[in-house]
C-alpha cells in the first residue's frame, strides 16, 4: 500500500514515536539506528500513551476515541495484537490514519494448539488425564489422524501453517477463503457458498479466520448439523464465529462429537458458563499464541515497517479497515 499525500511526514520537524510494549535497550537501539532522528518514547501502558498524544506521529498501542480525537498529527497506528478488532471503532475506521496489525504473529504456536487439541480430541485424551488423576490403569481404543479430514475456515497465515501440519499428519486439508486461488498446503478450497458441502466432508472443523461483520455468526444450528455427527469443532482464532447457543447445544445434544475451544464469544470465560462443564470439551483461556517467540514476531513486524516507513515504501501488514483485518 503506497502511503498517499496526506499522510507523508513533515522533514522540518522530529518523527515522535510512542510505543508500549516489553522492548529492551537493544531493540530501541535497533528502533533508534531505523529512525535516527526520531523522538522514540516507551510508556508503561496504552493510558500512559494516551496522555501524551496529541504531538505523536506514529503509535504502538491501543488507543481509545478519547485519545484518537486528540491525536491531531497521528499518521500510523500498529496494534501489537494479530486482530485488531477492538481498535476499528467508527472513528478510527473512518481516519486517515494507516493502521497496521502483527497478524501472522502467532500463527505457528496457534496450529500447534490446533493440532493438540485434535489429537486430545480424537485420542479422548481427557480419559487418560482422569485415568491419571484416579491411579486407573484404563486402556481403550481411540482414534489417530491419519486418513482424516480437517476443514479449516480461514487461509491466511494461521490456515495454511495449520494445514502444513495437518499434512505431515497424513490428513486431507479443505480450507475456506473468499476466493478459489490455490493455496499452499490444502487439497481444495472452498469459498463460502460451498460451506456446508465442505463441513459435511470434515472429521476436524477448525476455525482460524478473524471475527469480522462478515465472519460473526458464520457458524449455527444449519452448519453444525451440516457436520458429521463424528466430527469435533475447534477454535483459536476468536469466539463470536460460532453462536455461543448453537455450538453449546451441538455438542450437548450430540450433532457433533465435542470441541476445543482456546477463543471464546465472552473472554474470560466466566466462572458459570455452561462450556466449563460441556460434554466431550475442552477450554483453554485463549493462551494457544502466548509464547515468548510470538511476541519477538511481532516486534519484528513493527521493526521492519518502521523501516519502510522510513523510506517511504509501502507498508505490510495494513488493516482493511471496511473488511475488519
Amino acid at each position: 500500500m503506497q502511503l498517499p499525500e496526506v499522510l507523508r511526514m513533515d522533514a522540518c520537524r522530529p518523527i515522535n514515536i510512542l510505543l508500549t510494549g516489553d522492548l529492551d535497550e537493544p531493540r530501541l537501539a535497533e528502533l533508534r539506528a531505523i529512525a535516527p532522528d526520531a523522538n522514540i518514547r516507551v510508556f508503561a501502558s496504552d493510558a500512559d500513551v494516551e496522555a501524551d498524544i496529541d504531538d505523536a506521529d506514529i503509535v504502538a498501542a491501543t488507543i481509545t476515541p478519547a485519545g484518537l480525537a486528540r491525536a491531531s498529527r497521528l499518521r500510523w497506528l500498529h496494534s501489537w495484537a494479530a486482530g485488531p478488532n477492538h481498535q476499528l471503532f467508527p472513528e478510527m475506521v473512518a481516519s486517515p490514519v494507516v493502521m497496521t496489525c502483527s497478524k501472522g504473529n502467532g500463527a505457528i504456536p496457534l496450529a500447534e494448539h490446533a493440532m493438540m487439541l485434535m489429537m486430545m480430541l480424537n485420542r479422548n485424551a481427557m480419559r487418560w488425564i482422569e485415568g491419571h488423576r484416579s491411579r486407573i490403569w484404563d486402556p481403550f481404543f481411540h482414534g489417530e489422524l491419519n486418513g482424516s479430514t480437517v476443514a479449516i475456515i480461514g487461509a491466511g497465515f494461521s490456515g495454511q501453517d495449520l494445514a502444513l501440519k495437518c499434512k505431515a499428519f497424513h490428513m486431507r486439508t479443505l480450507g475456506l477463503r473468499r476466493n478459489v486461488q490455490a493455496t499452499d498446503n490444502f487439497d481444495e478450497i472452498y469459498t463460502r457458498d460451498r460451506l456446508h458441502e465442505m463441513l459435511g466432508q470434515a472429521d476436524f472443523v477448525v476455525v482460524t479466520a478473524p471475527n469480522t461483520p462478515e465472519t460473526v455468526d458464520m457458524l449455527g444450528e444449519a452448519e453444525f448439523r451440516a457436520m458429521k455427527p463424528t466430527a469435533f469443532y475447534v477454535c483459536f482464532s476468536r469466539g463470536g464465529i460460532a453462536n455461543d447457543a448453537a455450538l453449546y447445544r451441538a455438542v450437548d445434544e450430540q450433532w457433533i462429537a465435542g470441541a476445543g475451544l482456546d477463543a471464546h464469544g465472552v473472554e474470560p470465560l466466566p466462572a458459570d458458563s455452561p462450556f466449563w462443564t460441556l460434554r466431550n470439551t475442552i477450554v483453554t483461556p485463549h493462551n494457544g499464541a502466548t509464547t515468548r517467540a510470538t511476541k519477538d514476531r511481532g516486534y519484528f513486524i513493527f521493526r521492519d515497517n518502521l523501516g519502510r516507513w522510513m523510506s517511504g515504501e509501502p507498508l505490510t501488514n495494513v488493516v482493511d479497515k471496511q473488511a475488519g483485518y
